[in-house]
């Protein structure tokens, strides 16, 4: 890619949200000129959120290797290696794509953490007790309730406020992600979630993590830079954590000074790496 190109763009959503979640940066980063690739999981793919909440059953059993190996058909797909960021276990699933060597750069926006980094604040741990209370749900589809969004995603917010982004963006879990999930923290070598850390070809990657964010905080983003920079790779990892922002970071007000520095990020290092 020449540095004087424009590279496309590949968001991915998170657990419990679909493209629609990214729609305020898609819109601002196409206006800067960029073509922006939105695809959903699959099971979400482009429905709408009353169709899954009416109909979760394809949801169901998906784990995120099956995840990230269609976004990989997806992203092999386009003219040119893009920038590809992820929100959440959308983060995850970068991590996982900048393991397989698939972009120009990344940004892993409050990423969950990869194999191996065990840091497990109680507020992450909480946001996950409704799936992970019923190991014989694991291949389920469960409801993420008002209440529970109103801690994940909503707590900067009035309850009322909060519920009204219920009914506009929140759709059923993939319970076998969330599962994956953990059991990789504790299984570095062979958890679904692994990457080769000590990477020396992977393009550079950005954490971004928020002050208040109860999913995600930012001692699991600093844990994740720490195994990064602690393997010796000369790959680039940046760290930029954003004080008083909620695990919304692609919607809460002022979301457009995070969306404007990940994209100035992202466009500088992968032309600085290919200068």
């Amino acid at each position: 890619m020449s540095i004087t190109e424009k590279a496309p763009i590949v968001l991915i959503h998170g657990l419990w949200m679909t493209p629609k979640s990214w729609g305020t940066w898609a819109e601002r980063f196409r206006a800067q000129g960029h073509e922006v690739i939105v695809p959903g999981w699959p099971g979400i793919d482009d429905r709408s959120v009353a169709d899954i909440r009416r109909d979760p059953n394809a949801l169901k059993g998906i784990g995120l290797k099956q995840i990230a190996d269609n976004y990989e058909r997806i992203i092999r797909a386009l003219p040119q290696k893009p920038i590809i960021m992820g929100h959440s276990f959308g983060g995850v699933l970068t991590q996982m794509l900048a393991d397989r060597g698939l972009g120009v750069a990344y940004v892993g926006v409050a990423p969950g953490q990869t194999a191996g980094v065990t840091t497990l604040p109680l507020s992450t741990l909480w946001t996950g007790t409704p799936i992970l209370s019923n190991p014989f749900g694991k291949n389920g589809a469960k409801p993420l309730s008002k209440r529970h969004f109103h801690f994940t995603f909503g707590n900067d917010l009035s309850r009322s406020a909060s519920d009204s982004l219920w009914e506009e963006y929140a759709v059923n879990s993939y319970n076998r992600v969330f599962f994956e999930g953990v059991a990789s923290a504790f299984d570095e070598k062979n958890g679904v979630t692994h990457v080769d850390y000590a990477r020396k070809d992977r393009a550079p990657l950005l954490i971004i993590t928020a002050g208040i964010d109860h999913v995600v905080p930012p001692a699991i983003g600093r844990a994740v830079l720490k195994k990064y920079t602690d393997s010796g790779s000369p790959a680039i990892v940046d760290y930029k954590e954003f004080p008083g922002r909620t695990h919304r970071l692609v919607s809460q007000d002022g979301w457009e000074e995070i969306a404007d520095y990940a994209l100035d990020w992202a466009v500088s290092r992968s032309a600085a790496s290919v200068a």
